[in-house]
């Protein structure tokens, strides 16, 4: 089985995913720019989770 297409999908999932919660949830923070630490660890987060979802659902599919 091959790891690659599977990771380059949940990039691009997360990519697109994460974005659009960011903007949802700290999209007026971003705009008024106070952006604390907390903030932008709240960010990755927000990215973090679909790639996760991502990674593991497709993976857990090849298994199958």
């Amino acid at each position: 089985m091959r790891h690659a297409p599977v990771l380059r999908r949940a990039i691009i999932i997360a990519l697109i995913v994460g974005t659009i919660l960011t903007m949802i949830n700290q999209g007026d923070i971003l705009l008024t720019g106070a952006v604390t630490p907390l903030v932008v660890l709240q960010i990755c987060l927000t990215y973090t989770v679909p790639y996760s979802v991502s990674t593991v659902s497709a993976l857990a599919a090849n298994r199958i």
